[in-house]
């Protein structure tokens, strides 16, 4: 049983922010804010979520995408960070796992994942 006063410290972290349902599988466009110097600007990041974990404002999911060079490049995002402007899913991710880290040894049409048609 959690603490009522970290309970409220948790609802007032969430605030008003609406976040889509999403799992592993799922492939995901992040906009993220990102500060330089005094000027700032959104930048798009857009991979497969490979985990999911945590609960309220300490959940946080991973996000991998592959650069340039064939190079991969994995992310882990708090759901409700301040950063974080914008998460769209662009595709669900048919799968059998929670945690997809096998991802991190395929390459190429290996490393594909099947579209879930049923959910939309």
């Amino acid at each position: 049983m959690r603490n009522r006063y970290i309970e409220a410290f948790e609802k007032a972290q969430m605030g008003e922010k609406t976040i889509p349902q999403f799992k592993a599988g799922d492939s995901l466009r992040l906009g993220i804010r990102i500060k330089e110097g005094d000027k700032s600007r959104v930048q798009t990041f857009e991979g497969v979520c490979i985990s999911v974990r945590g609960t309220g404002t300490g959940r946080t999911f991973t996000v991998r995408k592959m650069g340039a060079n064939n190079v991969g490049v994995e992310r882990i995002f708090p759901v409700y960070s301040d950063s974080i402007e914008t998460i769209e899913v662009t595709r669900r991710g048919a799968v059998r796992r929670a945690k997809l880290y096998y991802l991190r040894e395929l390459r190429g049409k290996a490393a594909r994942i099947k579209e879930d048609r049923r959910q939309k």
